[in-house]
Protein backbone atom coordinates (compact mmCIF):
# COMPACT_ATOMS: atom_id res chain seq x y z
CA UNK A 1 0.00 0.00 0.00
CA UNK A 2 1.43 3.70 -0.52
CA UNK A 3 0.83 6.53 0.74
CA UNK A 4 -1.32 8.11 -1.73
CA UNK A 5 -3.53 5.72 -0.76
CA UNK A 6 -3.79 6.63 3.07
CA UNK A 7 -3.06 9.84 2.92
CA UNK A 8 -5.56 13.42 3.72
CA UNK A 9 -5.53 15.85 0.92
CA UNK A 10 -7.65 18.38 2.53
CA UNK A 11 -4.24 19.78 4.67
CA UNK A 12 -4.79 22.47 7.06
CA UNK A 13 -1.63 24.96 6.99
CA UNK A 14 -0.55 28.45 8.56
CA UNK A 15 1.78 31.24 7.39
CA UNK A 16 5.15 31.33 9.23
CA UNK A 17 3.88 35.24 10.41
CA UNK A 18 0.48 33.29 11.93
CA UNK A 19 0.31 33.75 15.65
CA UNK A 20 0.86 31.08 18.08
CA UNK A 21 -2.61 31.98 19.48
CA UNK A 22 -4.36 31.63 16.01
CA UNK A 23 -1.95 28.33 15.07
CA UNK A 24 -3.25 26.89 18.27
CA UNK A 25 -7.23 27.66 17.85
CA UNK A 26 -6.49 26.19 14.37
CA UNK A 27 -5.63 22.70 16.30
CA UNK A 28 -8.19 22.63 18.50
CA UNK A 29 -10.96 23.61 16.24
CA UNK A 30 -9.82 20.89 13.38
CA UNK A 31 -8.58 18.37 16.17
CA UNK A 32 -5.41 17.95 14.69
CA UNK A 33 -2.24 17.86 16.37
CA UNK A 34 -0.05 19.77 14.03
CA UNK A 35 0.38 22.45 10.84
CA UNK A 36 2.55 22.58 7.49
CA UNK A 37 4.26 25.83 7.72
CA UNK A 38 3.82 27.03 3.63
CA UNK A 39 5.29 30.17 2.46
CA UNK A 40 4.67 30.98 -1.23
CA UNK A 41 3.62 27.58 -1.97
CA UNK A 42 6.79 26.12 -0.06
CA UNK A 43 7.14 23.63 3.04
CA UNK A 44 9.33 25.80 5.59
CA UNK A 45 8.34 24.06 8.36
CA UNK A 46 5.89 22.56 10.83
CA UNK A 47 4.51 23.08 14.06
CA UNK A 48 2.88 20.92 16.67
CA UNK A 49 1.29 20.63 19.40
CA UNK A 50 4.52 20.02 21.07
CA UNK A 51 6.01 22.68 19.94
CA UNK A 52 4.02 25.13 21.62
CA UNK A 53 3.83 23.23 24.95
CA UNK A 54 7.52 23.71 24.87
CA UNK A 55 6.83 27.50 25.36
CA UNK A 56 4.92 26.87 28.59
CA UNK A 57 7.64 24.95 30.54
CA UNK A 58 7.84 25.87 34.12
CA UNK A 59 10.73 25.58 36.63
CA UNK A 60 9.69 22.83 39.88
CA UNK A 61 10.21 23.52 43.16
CA UNK A 62 12.06 21.95 45.39
CA UNK A 63 11.56 19.10 47.58
CA UNK A 64 12.84 19.91 50.80
CA UNK A 65 10.19 21.01 53.55
CA UNK A 66 10.88 24.43 55.17
CA UNK A 67 8.21 26.23 57.75
CA UNK A 68 7.82 30.21 56.65
CA UNK A 69 9.39 32.45 59.23
CA UNK A 70 6.56 35.80 59.79
CA UNK A 71 8.09 37.52 57.26
CA UNK A 72 7.62 35.07 54.46
CA UNK A 73 4.26 34.38 55.68
CA UNK A 74 4.16 38.08 54.03
CA UNK A 75 6.52 37.61 51.43
CA UNK A 76 5.02 34.18 50.02
CA UNK A 77 2.10 35.33 48.76
CA UNK A 78 3.30 38.43 47.36
CA UNK A 79 5.92 36.36 45.39
CA UNK A 80 3.00 33.64 44.25
CA UNK A 81 0.91 37.08 43.02
CA UNK A 82 4.09 38.48 41.20
CA UNK A 83 5.23 34.64 39.80
CA UNK A 84 1.12 34.67 38.54
CA UNK A 85 1.46 38.24 36.92
CA UNK A 86 4.86 36.94 34.92
CA UNK A 87 3.46 34.02 34.03
CA UNK A 88 0.40 36.17 32.53
CA UNK A 89 2.47 38.34 30.65
CA UNK A 90 4.65 35.42 29.18
CA UNK A 91 1.55 33.88 28.33
CA UNK A 92 0.39 36.64 26.50
CA UNK A 93 3.93 37.18 24.51
CA UNK A 94 3.57 33.62 23.27
CA UNK A 95 0.36 34.27 21.97
CA UNK A 96 1.72 36.74 19.79
CA UNK A 97 5.28 35.12 18.99
CA UNK A 98 5.14 34.56 15.26
CA UNK A 99 4.69 30.06 14.33
CA UNK A 100 8.17 31.14 12.60
CA UNK A 101 9.97 31.40 16.32
CA UNK A 102 8.57 28.06 17.41
CA UNK A 103 8.34 25.80 14.05
CA UNK A 104 10.27 22.85 13.60
CA UNK A 105 12.19 23.79 10.37
CA UNK A 106 13.91 20.34 9.68
CA UNK A 107 10.84 18.37 8.56
CA UNK A 108 10.45 14.86 7.39
CA UNK A 109 8.67 14.37 4.22
CA UNK A 110 7.46 11.38 2.24
CA UNK A 111 6.46 10.75 -1.43
CA UNK A 112 3.06 9.89 -2.42
CA UNK A 113 4.58 6.74 -4.62
CA UNK A 114 6.39 5.86 -0.93
CA UNK A 115 4.92 2.64 0.69
CA UNK A 116 3.26 3.10 4.17
CA UNK A 117 6.29 1.23 5.38
CA UNK A 118 8.54 3.61 4.65
CA UNK A 119 6.29 6.44 6.46
CA UNK A 120 5.93 4.17 9.20
CA UNK A 121 9.48 3.75 9.33
CA UNK A 122 10.20 7.26 9.06
CA UNK A 123 7.53 8.58 12.18
CA UNK A 124 9.00 5.29 14.18
CA UNK A 125 12.25 6.68 13.69
CA UNK A 126 12.28 10.05 14.28
CA UNK A 127 9.94 9.83 16.73
CA UNK A 128 6.89 11.94 14.83
CA UNK A 129 3.56 11.65 14.41
CA UNK A 130 2.91 13.07 11.02
CA UNK A 131 4.75 13.36 7.70
CA UNK A 132 3.66 15.76 5.04
CA UNK A 133 3.42 14.49 1.43
CA UNK A 134 5.49 16.27 -1.22
CA UNK A 135 5.47 15.23 -4.89
CA UNK A 136 7.66 17.58 -7.08
CA UNK A 137 8.26 19.91 -3.90
CA UNK A 138 4.79 20.59 -3.63
CA UNK A 139 2.29 19.88 -0.60
CA UNK A 140 -0.38 17.30 -1.75
CA UNK A 141 -1.16 16.36 1.42
CA UNK A 142 -0.42 14.66 4.93
CA UNK A 143 -0.63 11.40 6.19
CA UNK A 144 -0.24 10.60 10.26
CA UNK A 145 0.12 7.68 12.29
CA UNK A 146 -3.60 7.58 12.64
CA UNK A 147 -4.18 7.26 8.74
CA UNK A 148 -2.09 3.99 8.75
CA UNK A 149 -3.58 2.64 11.08
CA UNK A 150 -7.08 2.88 9.99
CA UNK A 151 -6.31 1.75 6.95
CA UNK A 152 -4.60 -1.55 8.38
CA UNK A 153 -7.64 -2.05 10.80
CA UNK A 154 -10.17 -1.29 8.35
CA UNK A 155 -8.44 -4.23 5.97
CA UNK A 156 -8.15 -2.05 3.09
CA UNK A 157 -4.69 -3.76 2.53
CA UNK A 158 -4.45 -7.77 2.01
CA UNK A 159 -0.88 -7.04 1.97
CA UNK A 160 1.35 -4.72 3.14
CA UNK A 161 3.59 -4.77 0.45
CA UNK A 162 2.31 -3.76 -3.06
Amino acid sequence: MKVKDVMNTDVITCTPEETVKNAAQVLKKRRISGLPVVENDELVGIVTETDILKLLKTHSVGGDLWLPSPFEVIEVPLREFIGWEELKHSLESIENKPVEKIMTTRVYTVSPEDSIETASEKMVKHRINRLPVLEKEKLVGIVARGDIIKSLASGESESLID
